[in-house]
C-alpha cells in the first residue's frame, strides 16, 4: 500500500489550481538529466490526457543519451527557441517547476518565468527550496522527482490519466535517479510504485538499456580518456579528480550527456568517497561532485559553486578559468 505522504490541504490546492488552468508550461533544470526529463515530460502526458494544453519548455536542450524519449520531440528548449518558450511562458496560467528548488538553475528561462503572474508549483527533492513558489512539494529523502510526481497524481486521484507513455518516462526518472534502484532507494514503497508503473505496460528491460547501458563510441573513448589520463587520485584526502578542458571535449566529438555518470565512476576505487568532475564549458565550468558516507557536497557546491543539490550529489558552476576553479578545489581538499 503506497501511503498519502503530502498534505492534504496541499493536494487540494494543487487540484483547484489545475482543473482552474487552461495553459500549463512545465519545465526543470538547465543540463536535464533523467529524472528532470521523465518528470517533466511524464507530467505533460498526464496533463494532455486530462484535455489540458500543456508544454514543457526546458532551459536547453535535453543530452542525445536521452533522445530515446518517444515524447522528446514535444520539448521547446529555450536556448534555440527563445520566442516560442517567451510566448508559451507568457499564455500560461500555471506553472510547474520540476526536480529544481530555486530559480536560478534554469537559467534564463527564470527571468522568464519570474515576470509572469501564473502560479507556480515546485515538485522536487533538493534540500533547501526558495520561497519563490505558490505551491511547495518537496520531499528531500525521495528517491527522484518522478516518484514525488507519482505520489502528486495519486493523492489527487488522477493515476487512469496516466498510460504507458507516461509510465515510461517515470520509470526512466526513477531508474536514472537510484542508479537502478542502488541508491537513494531503501524505501519499501518505492518498490510498490515501480511495480504500479510496470502494470502500464511499459518496456522495462529495453528502457533500462537505453537510460543507463547504451553509449555512442565518442562517449565511450571520451570517458576512457578521462579515466586513463585524467584521473587524479588524492589517497590521504579519499578523493578523486577528473578534468576535462574544452579541447579535449572538442576532440573526442563532445556532446550533451557523453560524460554522464563518469562523476561516480572513481567512487568504485576502495578509499575513495570524494570524486569531483570539472568540465570546461564554452561560458562556463561545470562542477559535479559525489561522494560516500558522512562528507556533504550539497554544502561544498553551495558555498564554493553557487550551486547545490544532496548530500551524496550535488553539482554547481564555477566563472573563472580552468586553474581558479582548480584552485577552489585544491583549498576544498584542505579543509576535509
Amino acid at each position: 500500500m503506497i501511503s498519502s505522504t503530502i498534505d492534504g490541504k496541499v493536494i487540494e490546492q494543487l487540484r483547484t489550481l489545475v482543473e482552474g488552468a487552461k495553459h500549463i508550461v512545465i519545465t526543470c533544470h538547465v543540463s536535464p538529466d533523467g529524472d528532470a526529463v521523465g518528470s517533466t515530460l511524464g507530467l505533460c502526458r498526464v496533463l494532455r490526457n486530462m484535455g489540458k494544453d500543456a508544454h514543457v519548455v526546458m532551459p536547453d536542450r535535453m543530452p542525445r543519451a536521452l533522445d530515446f524519449v518517444d515524447v522528446q520531440h514535444e520539448v521547446v528548449p529555450y536556448s534555440k527557441y527563445k520566442l516560442r518558450g517567451r510566448f508559451l511562458v507568457r499564455e500560461a496560467d500555471l506553472i510547474f517547476c520540476l526536480d529544481f528548488n530555486v530559480l536560478r538553475r534554469i537559467d534564463e528561462l527564470g527571468a522568464i518565468i519570474e515576470e509572469s503572474r501564473a502560479p507556480r508549483v515546485l515538485i522536487d527533492h533538493h534540500l533547501e527550496p526558495d520561497d519563490c513558489f505558490d505551491v511547495k512539494i518537496s520531499q528531500e529523502h525521495a528517491s527522484s522527482t518522478c516518484e514525488l510526481v507519482y505520489r502528486v497524481l495519486m493523492q489527487l486521484g488522477w493515476t487512469q490519466a496516466i498510460d504507458s507513455q507516461a509510465a515510461s518516462c517515470l520509470y526512466v526518472g526513477i531508474t536514472t535517479d537510484t542508479s537502478n534502484l542502488t541508491y537513494s532507494s531503501n524505501d519499501p514503497e518505492l518498490y510498490e510504485i515501480v511495480a504500479q508503473l510496470l502494470r502500464y505496460g511499459i518496456a522495462k528491460e529495453q528502457l533500462y538499456n537505453l537510460a543507463m547501458n547504451t553509449y555512442s563510441a565518442d562517449s565511450l573513448r571520451l570517458q576512457g580518456y578521462a579515466l586513463d589520463q585524467k584521473m587524479q587520485l588524492y589517497p590521504d584526502k579519499h578523493a578523486a579528480l577528473i578534468v576535462l578542458t574544452l579541447d579535449e571535449l572538442e576532440h573526442y566529438g563532445y556532446k550533451k550527456g557523453d560524460t554522464e555518470g563518469l562523476v561516480n565512476k572513481p567512487l568504485a576505487i576502495p578509499g575513495i568517497a570524494f570524486s569531483t568532475f570539472i568540465r570546461e564549458d564554452k561560458d562556463k565550468i561545470k562542477v559535479s561532485c559525489r561522494s560516500q558516507g558522512d562528507l556533504d557536497v550539497n554544502v561544498i557546491c553551495k558555498r564554493y559553486f553557487g550551486g547545490g543539490g544532496h548530500k551524496n550529489a550535488a553539482g554547481g558552476d564555477s566563472h573563472g578559468t580552468v586553474d581558479e576553479t582548480l584552485d577552489t578545489y585544491f583549498k576544498i581538499l584542505e579543509t576535509l
